[in-house]
């Protein structure tokens, strides 16, 4: 799967956490983000893109659901919109490398 439809699946799982949503779809959001994060950072490491890995195995370890940190739902829009905002950011500078 192409790394940029894996990141703009995840922008939009992580801005979908600003509405009203059932807890299940939280937990849901973790799960699918740690395991796109894990992708991302494997997909990094094939490339030799150290510094993505770092950052990708660093946001794979703060959204994995088995041993959770909690922030407050404030505080996690707010991780949630940086992140969205530069996993969308991350899209267009892949685009003007290549």
């Amino acid at each position: 799967m192409n790394n940029s439809i894996i990141k703009i699946i995840l922008a939009i799982l992580l801005l979908l956490c600003l509405l009203d949503m059932p807890y299940g779809f939280f937990q849901f959001v973790r799960f699918a983000a740690m395991v796109g994060f894990a992708y991302l950072a494997y997909s990094a490491s094939e490339q030799n893109r150290k510094n993505e890995l770092f950052v990708y195995m660093a946001l794979a370890i703060l959204f994995q659901p088995f041993f959770k940190l909690a922030l407050g739902r404030t505080i996690w829009n707010i991780i949630d919109v940086i992140i969205a905002i530069g996993i969308l950011l991350s899209i267009t500078q892949e685009k003007e490398v290549k």
